[in-house]
């Protein structure tokens, strides 16, 4: 019966459509099965063989939803989404509220909070739209996240955190782990400016997050998968992660220079070791390989973190995803 499904669903060509905001929540992008042709769709800098605005096919009935990670948008991870659909999943992609490409102004732990239900709202979006609720069923619904997408990711596998252990972790590791504590706002040059950068970044995590000693957390009954790609997990209290409320698995990258592994997916994979799965580390992978296709001409200090690094052979995210693929077919098609 998965067979079939699977085969059935490879044929299909992409189709892309957009479901309007609803409330504070930005719009959620659809990727899915369609049997209308593909034509070239000029999306910002990339193109995009996709169906736009095409009637859905049924496929195997299972949703994912891909969160996406800081400042990022739905066309930076249509290469998983396009994997995902050829085997019969729809693939949706909420716009995270002051996080996105077009408003960063509350990256970091202001839009962690909201973000997991942000998720939550996602399902509810897609199966109540009279094109695609028909067409699934929402019991068990995956999940993907990279980056900013891992700590959603990993909050809805059962894992607490608190904005004061952000604090905390950039207080105690601030150049070793400086790019995810103050973003692209600046970098660490060697020179006589760092020590004010330093102080100035240890006032405003004080002033911004310091005193929020809250734990925050959000689970999903109707999420039975999750995958973390290249997580933000430093301000994690790793106990709570020992044994994820469902199948977790991890995606990282050993080259990673914004979230370095020592701080963050290495943090994960020991607190979960047993009970989670490192689904791939790609050798020579840095932050930006999850990131798929990779936005042409990235420049300055986005580019130094994102773009690959010198030798890296990025057909090798192809496997990555097949690997992402099988984890959600291994766990929804049941």
């Amino acid at each position: 019966m998965l067979g079939w499904l699977a085969a059935c669903g490879a044929h299909a060509a992409v189709g892309m459509a957009e479901l309007p905001p609803r409330g504070e929540d930005g719009p959620v992008t659809l990727y899915y099965p369609s049997a209308a042709p593909e034509r070239p769709v000029r999306l910002g800098a990339l193109t995009l063989a996709l169906a736009p605005d095409a009637p859905p096919q049924p496929g195997n009935g299972r949703l994912v939803v891909i969160s996406h990670g800081s400042g990022g948008s739905p066309v930076v991870h249509s290469d998983l989404a396009r994997a995902l659909v050829q085997v019969g999943f729809v693939v949706a992609l909420p716009q995270h509220r002051g996080d996105h490409f077009r408003d960063a102004s509350d990256a970091g732990p202001e839009s962690w909070k909201r973000r997991p239900e942000e998720v939550s709202r996602a399902i509810d979006a897609v199966a109540a739209d009279a094109r695609f609720g028909p067409l699934l069923q929402v019991d068990r619904v995956g999940v993907y996240g990279m980056s900013a997408g891992g700590h959603t990711a990993l909050t809805l596998a059962g894992g607490r955190w608190s904005p004061a252990e952000f604090q905390r972790q950039c207080a105690a590791h601030l150049d070793e782990d400086f790019q995810s504590c103050v973003g692209l706002i600046t970098t660490l040059h060697g020179d006589w400016l760092d020590g004010l950068k330093r102080w100035v970044a240890q006032a405003e995590l004080r002033r911004r997050f310091g005193s929020d000693t809250a734990w925050y957390g959000h689970t999903d009954p109707r999420i039975a998968a999750i995958v973390a790609g290249v997580p933000a997990a430093a301000d994690f209290d790793m106990a709570t992660l020992a044994h994820p409320v469902v199948p977790l698995a991890l995606v990282t990258a050993p080259e990673d220079r914004w979230l370095h592994p020592r701080f963050h997916s290495d943090r994960v994979l020991q607190a979960c070791a047993g009970a989670c799965v490192q689904l791939a580390n790609s050798p020579g992978a840095g932050h930006g390989a999850l990131l798929s296709p990779l936005p042409p001409g990235l420049t300055g200090l986005e580019g130094s973190l994102l773009n690959d690094p010198p030798g890296f052979d990025r057909g090798q995210m192809r496997a990555v995803d097949q690997q992402i693929v099988g984890w959600f077919q291994q766990w929804l098609l049941k």
